[in-house]
């Protein structure tokens, strides 16, 4: 039995799918996932040359210090994940669910909102990082956090700045800010994420043979990692660099997402 084959029989053998993801499950729709400045700066030319990290864009200071630039940056997002088109795996994943009795869940760092756009349904989504299509206030002057539907995005990506008009709390007027956890970020409003995880541990304590399929989660910032591996349940991490699973219940693939789930789809004798 090679590892396809016995993520296959893992598979098989389950009652229930938590799938964690992290940036590199979008690299196949076309989306980039910020590795080191390189890659951060050959998505974003224009931060490049300022020579600003990802780190310091991803900061609730620069809200203040350069609302325009911090909602350049995050206002191109928001227009890129809406346009974006979820690949071909997520569809396969969403099949894999449909076939165990207590379905899938999904745990996810990402904030693009690709799961949800892809089928998923949101109740049985955690983004415990938050999510770019919710705002909040940036001074937290409530708790409310609401939808980003109706915001409108012009960005001039000569410089990476906002042309539109700046996103504003409904309550005081002042600027509002995406509802995601940043770097060196006490005001992160985790409200919906603190719901989605109170959803995830009623689900879970109603499964007995859950697997976990992890898909390009990274190890700079391991929380997919240790979420998965928390579980303590057989394991299939699919990660093109770094696959390395510990204890024989677990395989690691080291291929991209969509080149893994669709060998896998295909060893299966359902």
């Amino acid at each position: 039995m090679n590892d396809i084959q016995k993520a296959a029989w893992l598979i098989e053998q389950a009652d229930s799918l938590l799938i964690t993801a992290g940036a590199g499950m979008g690299v196949d729709s076309g989306l980039p996932d910020f590795r080191g400045n390189r890659g951060f700066w050959r998505a974003y030319p224009a931060l490049g040359r300022q020579g600003l990290s990802f780190e310091s864009m991803a900061n609730p200071a620069t809200f203040t210090a350069n609302p325009r630039l911090a909602w350049g940056f995050y206002g191109h997002r928001l227009q890129l994940y809406r346009d974006t088109v979820p690949h071909a795996g997520f569809r396969m994943l969403l099949g894999l669910a449909g076939r165990l009795p207590h379905g899938a869940f999904v745990y996810t760092s990402n904030v693009d909102g690709q799961f949800q756009k892809a089928g998923f349904d949101a109740a049985r989504v955690v983004e415990c990082h938050g999510s770019i299509h919710y705002l909040q206030c940036l001074h937290t002057c409530s708790t409310q956090v609401w939808p980003a539907d109706k915001l409108v995005i012009d960005v001039d990506e000569t410089d990476c700045l906002l042309r539109s008009p700046l996103p504003l709390c409904a309550r005081c007027r002042r600027l509002a800010r995406p509802n995601i956890l940043m770097f060196n970020d006490w005001a992160w409003l985790s409200s919906r994420a603190d719901a989605q995880q109170f959803r995830f541990d009623l689900w879970h304590k109603q499964v007995q043979r859950m697997i976990v399929i992890e898909l390009g989660a990274g190890i700079d910032l391991p929380t997919i990692r240790r979420k998965g591996q928390a579980m303590r349940v057989p394991m299939i991490r699919i990660n093109p660099t770094d696959a390395t699973v510990h204890g024989a219940d677990s395989v690691g693939l080291e291929m991209g997402a969509l080149e893994a789930l669709t060998k896998i789809t295909n060893e299966l004798h359902w």
